[in-house]
């Protein structure tokens, strides 16, 4: 055997089949979505969010499924799945309209499938326009970012106006050198507001050096510095709250449609962080902490406070919901990824 010979046979061997992945991911998401059904009433609005997502996500699946034979087994999975999950989320979001009436009213629209428009096309991020220096803790608390979004709804009052931009929410918005979640929540801001129809005031930048940035800029911008931060995360190691902000970039720079997020070892890891029995994430962690620079500063809005959920069981409800709708992404990018009109645009 030839040592060109030797190496395909060896990548062969080493590398999963497409197939094979769908097949993986497929069962994680099965996993969660029983997760799901258990615990109905019970998960918090970010995670019911995130499941509603991955319902958007095996909508497209299903709906853009290759029509082969070998595949039709796991597009009847998923089928069936959609279904599953619609059933679920009928009943948590019943559930969170009793128990958080003014904040389920607040982040509606986020509650319609539909809303989640999934990427058309893929591109990459940009190592140049990773920032030079970056702050230690976070730009923003949660209660600002939450109006800023509710803003853009339209839910900041009953038949509320939508897509204001207050001064604030802009300079807060596009700050440069944000780290964790301020970086994603900003990117969040952005996709939400092109979601809701808002791109033209989001493009209405007064600085000068910065009037004729679009969304897409920021987007490209945001993610370009969240893919540097999850090749950090993933090379220095994961904790619980590291492995919480490493998916939340996956899933907001996937469904942003930049594609190099859907890194083949990422997903090892993120299978592997699954709850065997339960079906759920961050089983194992203690999200009372912050990132270890946090420490040293405690914020006085960090995310913790409402954001996450900690179940009876032990489970997170932002870092479940988080995973599966990361999974779903990964879903459609491997049945995408051979559709032509669906290659890196250059």
């Amino acid at each position: 055997m030839t040592k060109s010979y030797l190496v395909v046979f060896l990548v062969t061997i080493i590398l999963p089949t497409q197939q094979e992945v769908i097949e993986d991911v497929l069962t994680s998401i099965r996993k969660g979505v029983t997760y799901l059904e258990k615990q109905s009433k019970n998960i918090n609005l970010d995670g019911v969010v995130g499941y509603k997502i991955l319902h958007a996500q095996l909508v497209e699946a299903v709906r853009s499924w290759p029509r082969d034979l070998d595949s039709l087994a796991q597009r009847s999975t998923a089928s069936s799945l959609v279904k599953r999950l619609g059933n679920s989320l009928t009943l948590a979001t019943k559930a969170l309209q009793e128990s958080e009436p003014k904040y389920y009213r607040e982040f509606e629209p986020l509650m319609v499938t539909s809303f989640w428009s999934l990427p058309h096309g893929w591109t990459a991020t940009d190592p140049s326009l990773v920032y030079g220096t970056r702050r230690l803790t976070e730009c923003y608390d949660e209660q600002l970012s939450d109006k800023c979004m509710t803003l853009l709804l339209g839910t900041w009052k009953d038949n509320g106006t939508p897509c204001i931009v207050t001064k604030l929410c802009r300079d807060t918005m596009t700050r440069f050198g944000c780290p964790h979640y301020s970086l994603s929540h900003q990117l969040l801001y952005f996709m939400i507001g092109e979601l809701n129809g808002c791109s033209k005031m989001l493009k209405g930048e007064m600085r000068p050096s910065r009037v004729n940035m679009t969304v897409q800029h920021y987007k490209r911008i945001f993610c370009s510095n969240m893919m540097k931060s999850n090749q950090e995360i993933f090379k220095n190691g994961f904790t619980g709250q590291t492995q919480d902000i490493f998916m939340e970039n996956i899933l907001l720079c996937g469904l942003a449609g930049f594609s190099d997020f859907y890194n083949l070892d990422w997903l090892e890891h993120i299978l592997l962080w699954q709850d065997p029995e339960d079906g759920c994430f961050g089983k194992e962690y203690d999200f009372s902490f912050g990132f270890p620079e946090e420490h040293l500063q405690p914020q006085p809005h960090r995310r913790v406070k409402r954001r996450e959920k900690k179940l009876r069981d032990g489970c997170s409800s932002h870092m479940t919901g988080v995973a599966v709708s990361a999974l779903g992404g990964y879903l459609n990018f491997y049945l995408s990824e051979q559709d032509i009109t669906k290659r890196p645009l250059s």
